[in-house]
């Protein structure tokens, strides 16, 4: 049952708890270690932390997608903005623009 400051669906609700778990604590903790900078600004040739550890696509709730990812580490803006815009939309983000402006994929 979601609480009126909560406006995630049930199904998020069952999961993020998850998250809180020192199981994922450590998950979290290793993939920052060795990825320690931003996906997405790197890809843009920005350095910028990371301080989000991301699944690549969309655990859904399923538990072996959750902990065996794939994992990328994003920085806040990239997380809540640019990665959640594209999940809305159903496509994937684009890997760049090229010399003529359009995005590549």
């Amino acid at each position: 049952m979601r609480s009126k400051t909560d406006n995630r669906s049930d199904e998020a609700q069952a999961y993020r708890p998850w998250y809180g778990l020192a199981r994922w604590k450590r998950l979290r903790a290793k993939q920052l270690q060795v990825h320690p900078l931003c996906k997405f600004c790197l890809d843009a040739e920005v350095i910028e932390p990371a301080t989000i550890v991301d699944h690549v696509e969309p655990h859904g709730g399923d538990p072996v997608k959750f902990w065996s990812g794939p994992f990328q580490s994003l920085c806040k803006p990239h997380h809540d903005a640019t990665k959640q815009a594209a999940e809305k939309r159903g496509r994937p983000l684009a890997k760049g623009v090229g010399a003529d402006g359009w995005p590549l994929q």
